[in-house]
């Protein structure tokens, strides 16, 4: 699955959900999910969802090591104000 425009694979995403769900995201866990019994090819994600991403990868899972790609866009909205 594409997740933001970066390929991640079915497993990362689902420790993804499980990861995202023990941060307090329930809705956001269940729509990565959802989009995984959806066999979704392309899921686009909103600012407050990769913010949530970032909070809750300390360490993450092989397949998500793209994170700092997300980290580098939050960071420039923020700069930008667009976030």
């Amino acid at each position: 699955m594409m997740v933001a425009g970066l390929p991640v694979p079915d497993d990362a995403v689902a420790e993804l959900a499980e990861l995202v769900r023990a941060a307090g995201a329930d809705e956001f866990a269940d729509r990565l999910e959802v989009a995984l019994d959806d066999n979704v090819k392309l899921l686009a994600l909103t600012i407050d969802e990769r913010a949530i991403i970032l909070a809750s990868l300390e360490d993450p899972p092989d397949g998500l090591g793209a994170t700092a790609v997300l980290l580098g866009e939050h960071e420039w909205r923020q700069r930008e104000g667009l976030g």
